[in-house]
């Protein structure tokens, strides 16, 4: 029987193995065919040789990611462990540039292959979809990319805008003024500024203009030049308010499209603004679709179980 031995030298290996070694425990559960013993700092793995080297291969690439973002958690181990993307694989060697230095010193970066793609994409067009279930970090990324393009010069303002569908698009049953009719609705935009602009720059921010946060109402008439412009939920515009939206680009913009088209909620038998878009523009230079799935999920771990469990469900209906 083959046996390697990995030693762990720049890592605690309490934090590596995880808490009653449940980080060991999912390797032992993705190589079955391997003997895998964990003491001090170091790990012993017995079997056939080929296994040994993909286990070594994907165990570098585990060390690595710990490395660039000081954690490891289960959706981080499932990605490097069960992918056979190649990008994928690399991501720890290549996770790509810091986006944002956040609050606290806190450094935001794309974590998965599929996000990396949407920086890529948003460096080289200036339209970009960006498509996926919830908690695969689109929205994040995207108001990454806004503030680093605004701290960077490169625009002079962020606006980040969503159909207020749930709430009707004019909003008028809420109480309070626009501000606090807005704030619910807008909260997760608002959530991730909080990640990556100090709390009082911010709010000067949003006082002076430079970031606007509206509903889609406030698009018309306006034409959007200088700006990094995202569009959020996009899945929930009609024909009209996707069209109005993509014609309000003005110089030296820059476009982000997010959304989920198997969560719409418009009402039946409207056509969703976004997978029309999709159709109409998909060979149209200049605009790119990157698509993320529940490999990118990088929530709570539960949440890419609900996914799967949903996806079973309406597999069947």
């Amino acid at each position: 029987m083959n046996e390697i031995i990995l030693e762990l030298t720049e890592i605690s290996p309490r934090e590596f193995f995880g808490q009653q070694n449940e980080h060991i425990d999912l390797l032992k559960k993705y190589f079955p065919k391997l003997k895998i013993v964990a003491r001090g700092n170091k790990i012993k793995a017995f079997g056939d040789e080929e296994l040994l080297e993909e286990f070594e291969r994907r165990f570098d690439l585990l060390t690595q990611h710990f490395i660039k973002y000081n954690k490891l958690d289960e959706n981080s181990i499932e990605r490097v462990l069960t992918s056979s993307d190649d990008q994928e694989l690399q991501s720890s060697k290549n996770s790509g540039e810091t986006l944002v230095h956040g609050v606290s010193g806190r450094l935001i970066k794309a974590q998965t292959a599929n996000q990396r793609r949407l920086v890529d994409a948003s460096k080289k067009n200036d339209m970009v979809f960006a498509i996926g279930p919830a908690g695969t970090g689109k929205t994040y990324t995207g108001v990454a990319l806004a503030v680093k393009a605004l701290k960077e010069k490169q625009v002079k303002k962020i606006i980040l805008t969503r159909p207020a569908v749930e709430a009707g698009e004019n909003l008028g049953f809420l109480p309070g003024d626009l501000k606090e009719k807005l704030d619910p609705y807008m909260q997760p935009l608002y959530d991730a500024l909080r990640d990556m602009i100090p709390a009082e720059k911010l709010v000067h921010y949003i006082e002076n203009g430079t970031i606007q946060i509206a509903p889609m109402a406030f698009m018309r008439g306006r034409t959007l030049d200088n700006a990094f412009v995202i569009l959020d939920e996009a899945q929930n515009t009609t024909h009209a308010q996707m069209k109005m939206f993509l014609t309000r680009m003005g110089r030296n913009a820059r476009f982000l499209i997010t959304g989920d088209p198997g969560q719409i909620d418009l009402p039946r038998r409207t056509i969703s603004g976004l997978k029309e878009a999709l159709l109409i523009l998909n060979n149209v230079e200049g605009i790119e679709v990157i698509y993320l799935d529940d490999k990118d999920v990088i929530r709570h771990k539960l949440v890419k179980k609900v996914i799967d469990a949903y996806k079973t469900i309406e597999h069947h209906n």
